[in-house]
């Protein structure tokens, strides 16, 4: 058994593979104690190898299993997800709790990747904390976006002065449900340059936590002119590619080695 901890700010991710396929995928919140979210998802498990990515991947080294443990980056874990499950994968785009990670593939390799990891604008952390404001759950605030019209410009998407411009649109008389658009649509706004600047080519594979907003989706796809299901591929957990990713990383080395 292989498994892959993806440890990231908001979340921790397991996969584990038997024999090239995926025996389980778990996840916890990271909390303050990571190190022990990481024996409660690993609790009963005995893997011979041990891959972690994510901000926090070496506290692996913490855990003290008899067993191989090794790194790699989010990058190249994100790809290997993506590129397993969609060999035609020619970009990946990857919004997780504090980073957003575009990278451009060919033949399942990263050849340009560009990364927003100096704040949390536009990533989920940035979706739960203006999701706050509205005094919604994050998982309803994409739903809730998608009911607002004619949205405003939000000038800013660092997640301090999006909240006070929120709040002073809000005093205007502005719908609650179109600044929650508006401030979706800044995120789009920002992802889309990004992937540009990588070299943008369909199938994009849309990968982490904020995949699963229907809103991001929906702006996304009219953004960048691709049609989600066809131009825009989401993996039915895409919260778990890096996890996932990260195992297939020990299983291509060790089929490798078998030759």
């Amino acid at each position: 058994m292989i498994a892959g901890l993806d440890i990231g700010s908001r979340s921790i991710e397991l996969v584990t593979l038997i024999d090239g396929e995926v025996a389980a995928a778990k996840k916890l919140p990271t909390t303050f104690d990571p190190v022990s979210q990481c024996f409660k998802l690993l609790d009963g498990l005995r893997p011979a190898s041990l891959v972690g990515t994510g901000y926090g991947r070496n506290l692996i080294q913490r855990l003290g299993l008899d067993c191989e443990c090794s790194t790699i980056t989010e990058i190249k874990a994100h790809a290997l997800g993506a590129a397993h499950l969609f060999p035609e994968a020619r970009t990946v785009l990857d919004i997780g709790g504090q980073d957003t990670k575009a990278m451009s593939l060919a033949g399942g390799r990263v050849l340009k990747f560009e990364m927003n990891d100096r704040c949390a604008a536009g990533t989920g952390k940035f979706l739960e904390y203006t999701a706050g404001v509205f005094q919604i759950p994050v998982e309803e605030f994409g739903p809730y976006a998608m009911k607002g019209e004619n949205p405003p410009e939000i000038s800013s998407i660092c997640t301090v002065f999006a909240e006070t411009e929120a709040t002073s649109l809000m005093a205007r008389g502005e719908k609650p449900e179109a600044i929650a658009l508006g401030l979706h649509r800044a995120i789009v706004k920002r992802t889309a340059n990004m992937l540009r600047r990588v070299g943008l080519n369909f199938p994009l594979v849309f990968t982490g936590g904020v995949a699963n907003n229907p809103c991001v989706l929906d702006l996304l796809a009219k953004s960048i002119g691709g049609e989600i299901g066809r131009d825009i591929l989401v993996p039915d957990n895409p919260d778990h590619m890096g996890a996932l990713g990260a195992a297939l990383h020990r299983h291509h080395d060790d089929t490798a080695n078998a030759r």
